[in-house]
């Protein structure tokens, strides 16, 4: 018995066997009635569209429907299904159909309403732009072609018109227009501003003496009788730090003790060994040497500035064999000897073309010496040899050498520091063509100023760092290694106006060295190879700079200390 449609339409939606289906087949059938709705308000240019997602849907259908119907084939075989009523679907799509007539958006969500409505509104508004109109216009400008550059017009030229003025001097003619001859050309020389001084001795002539030189004379006299005392290096054994202290103590500075000695900072600073009168010869930057005689009772009479160099004095000592000798070291490449008996500055050592920085004597004579040279080579120079030339030129390992120092008892021996480094060579076994250190000191990070064996056995070397650190090695056997035994805290930072700090021993107490300080107020520290302060100098009101360069007499407790205006302040008992 066949049921009624109504029955079937019934059990289809109360969820029969192929409810789902039918529900698949309905759901693209309505998908097919909206894109078909759609195309009626969409542009030209949008049909397109339109028409593919149409034949997609009426694929998808077709599709659906095929399944649907090879599902119910297979079911036939095992249970009865109901045909549907073709009557009931009709009276549904009349029924979509009228609605839609209606009202062509009935049939859609709010949502799908709202989403062709915003498209056709926008359609329309880009209508409106001429979008395309425009766009053809573009493309019309950009083909055609940029009209050339157009060439600059040259003025034509007037024939009978004169021409602008030129001048005749610039033409080389005279008025008459004939060509003038041609002038040789002369080299401008670009004048030196620190001329080398001619070579060979020069006279000891004191630049700031004007009149009579008597007392010149009588200064020579003095100073090369003197010196005619020998002088023992007998061997000393050190004093207690308690008398030690006891004769610093008693070292006092006044206003006779201070004066200003050379033009410019000083760089060097020496005492001669008499233990009669003091004397006490200062380096300058600008290349002069002073003397100054303290046991004159005016100071102006016993101050004498000469200038045997032309550029800054870096080293400077009297002769250890004859004191009446001073010699001095210069930036521009001389080293000259200041003889006070025949008033004359001879020329020992001359290289034009590099630049000293340091020396020292490698024999007890003083008839030979070592010279350190700014760009890291080493010359040898023997005094007894004719000429001003060196004998050796060794190539060294450092790129600069800023100080040299012989060991006292093992001659042989010389230490230099470098920018970093410090190297000590053994001066039998130097090679012109590059020379290795016997030992190097690698412990410094910063730029050295100085390093020193200490005076009367070796046994000890203090160096200067930039790291604001006084370094005390122990070098009482020379091996592969020095060990390091002190680290002293100190400023080392002078600045850019101010001589730098170079630490050096006491002669009569090795254990102690000397160095300048910028604390405040002013003063010249005394600190033990231990690393204790010993001693400060302080000098009031006489003291209100930087003793950046200091030296101690080799015998007697008298300490003259140098600054960057050319002032040298003693301290003495």
């Amino acid at each position: 018995m066949k049921p009624s449609s109504h029955c079937q339409a019934r059990w289809f939606f109360q969820g029969g066997a192929e409810a789902p289906l039918f529900f698949k087949a309905r759901y693209w059938h309505q998908q097919h009635q909206k894109f078909r709705d759609q195309r009626r308000i969409l542009t030209p240019k949008m049909e397109a569209t339109s028409s593919k997602t149409e034949s997609t849907l009426q694929k998808s259908s077709l599709d659906v429907c095929t399944e649907s119907n090879k599902r119910q084939h297979k079911s036939t075989s095992d249970t009865v299904i109901p045909s549907v009523d073709m009557e009931s679907i009709q009276n549904l799509d009349s029924d979509e159909d009228t609605t839609l007539g209606l009202d062509e958006f009935s049939g859609l969500s709010p949502y799908e309403r709202k989403r062709l409505k915003n498209i056709s509104e926008n359609a329309n508004f880009f209508a409106s732009l001429h979008l395309s109109a425009s766009a053809a216009r573009l493309r019309e400008m950009i083909k055609k072609r940029q009209p050339p550059e157009s060439k600059r017009k040259m003025p034509k030229k007037r024939e009978n018109g004169t021409g602008c003025r030129r001048s005749m001097r610039l033409l080389k003619v005279d008025p008459s227009g004939v060509s003038l001859p041609a002038t040789p050309t002369q080299p401008t020389l670009i004048a030196d501003e620190n001329p080398l001084l001619p070579p060979g001795p020069l006279e000891m002539t004191p630049e700031n003496r004007d009149d009579d030189n008597d007392l010149f004379k009588g200064f020579l006299q003095t100073w090369a009788e003197v010196s005619k005392t020998n002088i023992k290096n007998t061997e000393k054994e050190l004093s207690s730090i308690k008398n030690y202290k006891a004769n610093l103590n008693g070292m006092v500075i006044n206003e006779d003790t201070v004066h200003k000695v050379t033009k410019g900072p000083i760089l060097s600073v020496a005492l001669h060994p008499s233990e009669i009168r003091t004397l006490v010869a200062a380096g300058a930057k600008s290349g002069q040497v002073g003397l100054w005689d303290l046991t004159h009772q005016s100071e102006e009479d016993g101050i004498y500035v000469f200038q045997p160099h032309s550029q800054p004095v870096s080293c400077l000592y009297f002769s250890p064999a004859n004191p009446a000798h001073i010699l001095s070291l210069s930036y521009d490449g001389t080293l000259r000897c200041g003889d006070f008996s025949r008033a004359i500055f001879e020329e020992v050592c001359r290289d034009e073309r590099s630049s000293f920085s340091s020396f020292d004597f490698l024999g007890e004579d003083a008839s030979t010496l070592i010279v350190g040279h700014w760009n890291g080579n080493i010359s040898l120079v023997d005094r007894r040899t004719p000429g001003t030339s060196y004998e050796k030129l060794i190539n060294s390992s450092l790129r600069k050498i800023r100080t040299v120092h012989v060991h006292p008892v093992h001659r042989q021996y010389f230490i230099t520091a470098g920018l970093r480094d410090t190297h000590i060579y053994d001066a039998r076994h130097l090679n012109p063509r590059g020379s290795q250190p016997l030992i190097s000191l690698t412990e410094h990070t910063k730029s050295i100023a100085s390093a020193y064996f200490s005076p009367l056995t070796g046994n000890r070397v203090v160096t200067t760092c930039a790291d604001c650190k006084l370094r005390i090695f122990d070098s009482s056997c020379i091996s592969s290694q020095i060990p390091l035994l002190t680290t002293i805290r100190h400023n080392t930072i002078t600045g850019r106006w101010l001589t730098r700090f170079q630490a050096v021993w006491d002669p009569k107490q090795e254990d102690c060295v000397i160095v300048g300080s910028m604390a405040h107020p002013r003063r010249v520290e005394i600190f033990h190879e231990t690393g204790k302060q010993v001693h400060s100098f302080f000098g009031g009101e006489c003291l209100v700079s930087v003793c950046s360069i200091n030296a101690m007499h080799p015998t007697r407790y008298i300490l003259a200390g140098g600054n960057s205006s050319g002032k040298i302040h003693v301290f003495m008992n």
